[in-house]
C-alpha cells in the first residue's frame, strides 16, 4: 500500500508539474510574440488567459503546503508558499482582471486621467520575469517526480535565477500604484495604494524570509550534487 501510495504521489505531482509548466511557456512564447508584433501594450491581452490559469493553479500549492503539515506531500513549506501566491493571485485577479482600466489619482494637483493598466509596461515585465521563473520551477519539479532526477544545468538555474528575477517581479508589482474613484461606469471606489499597503503587510516582511529560505535552499542543493 505504501508503494502504491508513492507512486500515485508521483503521478499526481508529476502531472501537476509539466501541466502549470506548459501554461507558463505558454505565457512566455505569447508574450514574445506580442511583444515583438505589437509592442508591450499588446502583451497582456495576448497572455491572459494562459496566465491567470497557470497562477491560479498555483492554488493547489497553498492545498499541498497544508498536506505537508499533515502527511508531506510536498516539502514546500506553507510560510514562504502562502504569501508569494497570495500576492500574485491579488494582482493577477484583484488587479489587472478585475480593473483593466483606472483612474490614477495625483494627490499634488487636482487631475485626474484614465490609466490602461494592463498595457502598462511594468505588466510585461512582471509577466515575463513570472514566467521564466516558472518555467524553470515546474520543469525542475516535473522532471524530479517523473524521472527521479534532474540534470545539473536545470539544478542549477533552479537554484540562481531568483537572484534576478524576484527583484524584477516584486519591483513590477509593487509600482503599480493605481485608484479607481467615484464616479465611474462601475460605481465603485478602490483605493490602490491601501489595498497594496495592506498586501505589502503581509508580502513585504516574508522576502527576506522568502530570499533565506532559497538561499539555504540553494547552498543544500548544490553543494549535495557536487558532492553526489
Amino acid at each position: 500500500m505504501a508503494g502504491v501510495g508513492f507512486t500515485l504521489r508521483r503521478l499526481y505531482l508529476s502531472a501537476y508539474n509539466w501541466t502549470v509548466f506548459y501554461g507558463w511557456a505558454q505565457v512566455l512564447y505569447c508574450s514574445i510574440m506580442a511583444l515583438r508584433g505589437s509592442g508591450h501594450e499588446a502583451v497582456y491581452g495576448a497572455v491572459e488567459r494562459p496566465l491567470l490559469f497557470a497562477q491560479t493553479a498555483a492554488i493547489m500549492e497553498i492545498l499541498h503546503g497544508i498536506v505537508v503539515m499533515f502527511k508531506g506531500l510536498v516539502r514546500s513549506p506553507i510560510s514562504v508558499t502562502l504569501p508569494q501566491i497570495g500576492s500574485r493571485l491579488f494582482l493577477m485577479w484583484g488587479v489587472l482582471w478585475s480593473f483593466p482600466e483606472m483612474l490614477a489619482w495625483f494627490h499634488d494637483s487636482i487631475e485626474t486621467s484614465v490609466l490602461q493598466t494592463q498595457s502598462h509596461i511594468l505588466v510585461t515585465s512582471l509577466v515575463i520575469s513570472f514566467s521564466i521563473t516558472e518555467i524553470i520551477r515546474y520543469s525542475f519539479f516535473g522532471m524530479k517526480e517523473a524521472l527521479g532526477f534532474t540534470p545539473s544545468w536545470l539544478l542549477w538555474l533552479r537554484y540562481s535565477t531568483f537572484f534576478v528575477m524576484y527583484p524584477t517581479g516584486i519591483t513590477s508589482e509593487a509600482s503599480e500604484k493605481y485608484c479607481l474613484r467615484i464616479p465611474n461606469k462601475w460605481n465603485f471606489s478602490f483605493d490602490y495604494m491601501y489595498g497594496s499597503i495592506l498586501v505589502l503587510a503581509v508580502y513585504v516582511p516574508g522576502i527576506p524570509h522568502l530570499y533565506t529560505h532559497m538561499l539555504k535552499q540553494r547552498k543544500k542543493a548544490l553543494f549535495k550534487a557536487k558532492t553526489a
